[in-house]
């Protein structure tokens, strides 16, 4: 399997859906999936039974998951698309906009 363009504490752009716009840190990656999830992005409402973590139940918000082609990474400032080159024998990042290296 090829090496997903976004990574765990980037910052990413929504580009489509009901929070487009809104930007946020990536809290966790499903690669299978390919579905991230973004914080303060895609905010759900869930009703919990009590539980022995939760002995009272209730209502809890929470962030779900949204389908990584939906968000852009933000470099400098600026939503950009991703691409990878070898630097040296160093497989790297590389922000298409600028053509900068990343990480």
């Amino acid at each position: 399997m090829s090496s997903m363009k976004i990574k765990k504490g980037d910052t990413v752009k929504v580009i489509a859906g009901k929070d487009a716009g809104s930007e946020g840190k990536v809290l966790s990656i499903d690669v299978k999936k390919s579905k991230v999830v973004v914080e303060g992005v895609n905010v759900i409402t869930k009703h919990t039974k009590p539980s022995q973590a939760n002995p009272n139940g209730g209502i809890v918000q929470k962030e779900a998951p949204i389908d990584i082609s939906n968000v852009m990474l933000v470099f400098k400032g600026k939503a950009t698309r991703v691409g990878f080159k070898m630097d040296g024998d160093k497989k790297v990042r590389f922000a298409k906009a600028t053509g900068e290296v990343i990480d």
